[in-house]
Order: C-alpha cells, then structure tokens, then sequence
C-alpha cells in the first residue's frame, strides 16, 4: 500500500517536499485483491511473456501443449490399459487417462512455473513496487493456454468415441475454479518458500511425478476402498480430475461428496497459501 503523508507546515515554509511511505497493507484480504485491478496490465505483460518465453525458439511451438500429455497418455494406455488391465469404469482407457492427464499437466506445471516465478523476477522487485501476487497469478494464467489447447484435443476424443455430455456439463466451470484456486494456492506458498529455501525447486520436480500417482490420473476413484474414499478425497485433484470427467461423460455420477470435500480444502488451501505469501513477501526484496 503506498500513502502520500504531508505536513503542510513545513510545506509552507519551503522546508523539504513529502515523503512517499511504502507499507504492507493492514487489509490484505481487500486491498489486495483491489490492486489487482490496478495492475491488471501488469499482470496480462507477465501472463503474455510466460507464453512467450516457454515456446521461444521452439519449432514446435504450441504443439507440445498435445504432445506432452498425448504421449504420456499413450505409454500409460499400453502400461495400465493394456499389460496391468487397471480398470476405467467403462470408459476407453485412452479416454480415461488423457481427461486426466490434461487436469494434471495444468496443475503439475502451475506448480513448477509459480514456485519459482518470485526468484525467476528478483530483479523487479528489488527495483519496483506492485502486488507480489502478480507473479503466481500470472503464472497460473499462463498454464491455462496449454490447457485449453488439451482441453480441445480432448473434446475431438469425445467425438471419436461418440461420447456426448449430460447436463453434469454445467458443473465444468466450477470444477475448473476449484482447479485453479488450489493451483494458486499451492503455487503462492511454495513461491514464498522458494526465495528461503532453494530445496524446493530441486524437491518439487519429483514430488510433482510422485504425487500424480496419488490422484485418479491412471486409475479411477473406484479403485480406492470404500472405507478410504474419503480420506482419499481430502486431495482436491481428486476430486477435480473426477468431477471433470464425470462433467463430460455421462456414463460417470458426478461425484458430489469428494468433490465438495475437496473444494472446501481447496479454498482452505488458496486462503492459506495467499496469507503465508502476504506475511513473507515484505522480506522477498532482502532475500531474492
């Protein structure tokens, strides 16, 4: 928050002109969101360079937006679909793991990008004041052209296989916004941590790999023993991952109880993972 304070005394008497006080805001919960708005072109510069810079120099370009999680699709339809015989509640398991997958790759790579989007930009925060949020933000912003790309590749599967949605179609939106609130969440506290830990960036690109498989990526929910489901649902990429396939195929229930579960953690997380980021990124300019 930045105050303009005046003392028209010693303005009077030709004394020294006022001073500008940069401060942390007492409000943050209102103020900060509100500076959004402010800074909003900010925030689409940062958005923009992201896309750019990941697809810089790239002969592919865009493409490996379908090409990563094509392929990973493919070797886990021969692995799980084909040797193992794991289960798709019905559905064609290239089906089943690519609507997982394109979910997953959002998440995973919003993790990478914005737990590192603070140090990455050291140098404009020792030199300019803006909303510190900006960063995660902008980094979870930019992931959602990748998905978008995966998305639409997902929607020509449905095509190929006849699969037409049900009216669960119109829980899409709130399961992508329960997505990107965890996202950021996760994101705003592990970019905090980065700038004292530098561990985290080295952890972070196992742990993403590891936790993938605790999530009905490869499996469905169903897999799960009744009595742990919702222990299990307590992740909320449970019940996203779910709660988006079963929004676009309507042989799947949509799965009210661990989606709900999972959104109030969501929301936990996302109120969480911002504060942890507001109380630590007064000391980001001595630490980056």
């Amino acid at each position: 928050m930045v105050k303009d304070t005046k003392d028209h005394k010693l303005q009077s008497a030709g004394a020294k002109p006022p001073t500008l006080v940069i401060e942390p805001n007492k409000n943050w919960q209102l103020q900060a969101w509100r500076e959004l708005v402010r800074y909003k072109d900010l925030l689409y510069f940062l958005v923009v360079r992201g896309i750019k810079a990941r697809y810089a120099q790239s002969v592919l370009g865009v493409s490996w937006a379908v090409i990563q999680p094509l392929f990973t699709t493919l070797v886990f339809t021969v692995i799980f679909g084909n040797l193992v015989k794991v289960g798709s509640d019905g559905l064609p398991y290239v089906l089943f793991s690519f609507s997982g997958m394109v979910i997953w790759n959002y998440f995973s790579n919003t993790l990478t990008e914005s737990s590192n989007s603070v140090v990455q930009n050291a140098s404009m925060i020792t030199k300019v004041y803006f909303p510190r949020i900006v960063l995660p933000l902008s980094a979870a912003f930019s992931k959602m052209l990748d998905f978008l790309i995966g998305f639409v590749v997902l929607i020509g599967f449905l095509i190929y296989f006849r699969v037409m949605p049900s009216i669960n179609i119109l829980w899409l939106p709130v399961v992508i916004l329960v997505m990107l609130l965890f996202s950021l969440g996760i994101g705003s506290f592990l970019s905090a941590l980065s700038v004292q830990y530098r561990d985290v960036k080295h952890a972070l690109s196992f742990l993403v790999q590891i936790l993938m498989y605790a999530c009905p990526v490869v499996y469905p929910m169903s897999a799960i023993p009744e009595q742990y489901r919702l222990l299990y649902a307590l992740n909320p990429m449970v019940g996203v991952i779910e709660g988006f396939r079963a929004s676009l195929i309507p042989t799947l229930p949509f799965p009210y109880v661990p989606f709900g579960l999972g959104a109030a953690v969501a929301l936990l997380v996302f109120f969480g993972g911002t504060y942890y980021f507001h109380k630590f990124e007064r000391k980001f300019a001595d630490v980056a």
